[in-house]
């Protein structure tokens, strides 16, 4: 079986960049990228207590865990564009759901063009690109025909308005648009009877072991599959017994409902997506028995998720693979489970984005290991570029993130003191764009017309040393954090215009 070269081995042998390139081209590893839909770093491995996540927990004791990583825009469709551009949202002037990056950058190479050029078979499965709300998948980026699969399903035909098609069944699948305020509300989530298999992860589990069965029996091919489950995205359907694993009680509810003091009036959210199911209503507040069923539906689908990556896992093992795969966990963006009075996703908050991030780079990066380095989206294009031993990319898209490599090697090894991430807001009925730095202890965001004078920023600035639950902006009382911080966002280009 194909091993990755020992780093070690490789120094010693004071291989020049030409010839390691050439060594790695012979060996040239697979890749299995598992995208998770809004799944936060509510896992075991993360510390969480009472996330029931094995086999997302063995997968991070198999490589490194990025303890703050973080999305570039908290929302799914700009998220996607960002891992597989390696461009900021700022960079591509991409915001919402519904346009398609090859507005921004009709000629750009995604991660997986880049790799299918290079000689691999791409195969993706599940949510990848951002389907519905208008938009579409990339077939440029697939060297077979993508296989889609639901996003929004329901089992039972009580939770779906009697059988009838729902407003996000129609989002999702480019139905109806504009029409959807007229279709019928789903329930935010189902508890059923069922096989794992009758919901779209069980699927998607199935069909990437087929193609990973397949890809073995072609061990001079190397594949790039990517596996995008889709829970824990609402809504929480998923079989009884994942349900049963969670004990509801055992749930803290957040016990700030409201927006950080001195924040902005329009910088968080409060239901939105959510109001696209009952039984919720249209305003807060929600009740105590309906906040924590929506907790204890958002741990059971993520544990559905859990048991079908696992299964993914199995096979790569039972295949004789792992050894030449790189593996990679990723979340889009975190997710709002009350604090502050807000659910989903959608602000620059740190429950909004920060995100799990797991990297498995046998013979680089040590099993069971974890960094604090501050990561971003867009860093995991040049970092697969480089561990499949591949020039880094020149574009023609603008190339934002930095190669992780190093810190794979090395956990203290620091290339950024930050990390950058960006939401849209309307203020006055004027678009502006709330542009932020995350370091280790502070996260500035400024928001502004883009273009616009410094001069006409508000300003958020939370310490999480002192205030690690995010409960007051400090800007006005800490202006040396402020102005070291707006210095090192200067650095940055200004945000595009939205699309």
């Amino acid at each position: 079986m194909k091993r990755f070269l020992n780093i070690a081995c490789l120094c010693a042998m004071a291989l020049s960049p030409l010839s390691v390139s050439a060594v790695a081209a012979a060996t040239r590893p697979n890749v299995l990228l598992i995208l998770v839909d809004d799944l936060k770093p509510a896992l075991g491995c993360y510390g969480d207590t009472l996330a029931k996540t094995p086999n997302l927990d063995r997968l991070a004791r198999r490589g490194m865990r990025f303890d703050l990583a973080y999305c570039n825009q908290a929302v799914c469709a700009p998220s996607r564009n960002n891992l597989m551009t390696g461009s900021r949202s700022t960079t591509l002037g991409i915001y919402d759901l519904g346009t398609h990056f090859r507005r921004a950058e009709p000629e750009a190479v995604t991660l997986l063009q880049f790799f299918m050029k290079q000689g691999w078979r791409t195969e993706g499965i599940g949510k990848v690109f951002h389907v519905g709300h208008g938009n579409h998948d990339d077939t440029l980026s697939w060297s077979v025909p993508f296989q889609p699969d639901k996003v929004v399903e329901y089992l039972k035909p009580e939770n779906s308005a009697g059988g009838q098609l729902t407003r996000e069944e129609a989002y999702f699948t480019n139905q109806k648009l504009g029409q959807n305020r007229d279709l019928p509300r789903g329930a935010a989530w189902e508890i059923a009877e069922a096989p794992d298999h009758a919901y779209a992860d069980g699927r998607i589990a199935d069909e990437g072991i087929r193609r990973l069965q397949k890809a073995a029996q072609k061990p001079d091919q190397p594949f790039f599959l990517v596996l995008g489950f889709v829970k824990p995205h609402l809504p929480f359907c998923a079989p009884k017994r994942y349900w049963d694993l969670h004990d509801p009680k055992a749930f803290m509810l957040s016990q700030r409902k409201t927006p950080p003091d001195g924040a902005p009036s329009y910088a968080g959210k409060t239901l939105l997506e959510l109001n696209q199911y009952t039984p919720v209503p249209d305003h807060l507040p929600l009740t105590e028995d309906l906040q924590r069923t929506l907790i204890h539906g958002y741990y059971a689908a993520m544990s559905f998720m859990d048991v079908q990556v696992g299964r993914v896992l199995d096979a790569l093992d039972r295949l004789s693979l792992a050894g030449n795969t790189l593996i990679v966990l990723w979340g889009d963006n975190g997710w709002h489970l009350g604090d502050h009075g807000m659910w989903t996703k959608h602000t620059n908050y740190e429950q909004a984005n920060r995100i799990p991030l797991v990297i498995v780079a046998p013979g680089v990066a040590k099993p069971g290991t974890s960094t604090r380095q501050l990561t971003e989206t867009v860093d995991i294009y040049p970092t697969l570029v480089e561990l499949a031993g591949l020039p880094q990319p020149e574009g023609p898209q603008k190339i934002d993130g930095v190669s992780l490599v190093p810190v794979l090697r090395n956990p203290n090894t620091r290339l950024r003191d930050h990390a950058y991430h960006a939401f849209p807001r309307h203020r006055e009925g004027q678009p502006i764009i709330g542009r932020a730095i995350r370091t280790e202890r502070y996260r500035l965001v400024e928001w502004k017309k883009p273009g616009a004078p410094s001069s006409t920023a508000d300003l958020e600035l939370y310490d999480y040393d002192s205030d690690p639950q995010e409960t007051q902006s400090v800007a006005a009382a800490n202006p040396e954090a402020v102005a070291r911080l707006r210095e090192i966002l200067a650095k940055h280009p200004e945000a595009r215009p939205a699309r």
